[in-house]
């Protein structure tokens, strides 16, 4: 199979010296495409867990922000329970106000013509 001065046949030996630069300079290049993407993969990952960050504090607020409208809520039913009070009382007095002007009113004017009667 070899004579004498040849190298045996290697598959993964490219064969012929002007193709070994040439794929030299081929593996090289590909080598730099898969650095590169590697590059872009690794910033990837870097924003990915960025994000997941932001989402947390995002989160975060959210749950904050509802116990927040939760109290306010509240609040809120506490003050237009205590408005309607102040309301029924101030309406309560208005009506015994009315009663007691019309007692003084009527009282006398009917005293006053059973008397003359």
């Amino acid at each position: 199979m070899a004579t004498a001065g040849q190298e045996p046949y290697d598959p993964y030996i490219p064969a012929g010296g002007s193709q070994g630069a040439a794929g030299n300079n081929r593996t090289q290049a590909l080598q730099a495409q898969i650095d590169d993407t590697v590059g872009v993969m690794r910033d990837n990952i870097n924003k990915v867990s960025q994000r997941g960050e932001r989402l947390d504090a995002l989160q975060n607020k959210t749950d904050d922000l509802a116990a927040s409208a939760q109290g306010f809520r509240r609040g809120a039913n506490r003050v237009r329970k205590a408005m309607w009070w102040k309301d029924m009382k101030m309406r309560i007095w208005l009506g015994i106000g009315i009663a007691v002007l019309i007692i003084i009113i009527v009282v006398p004017a009917v005293v006053a013509t059973r008397g003359s009667g």
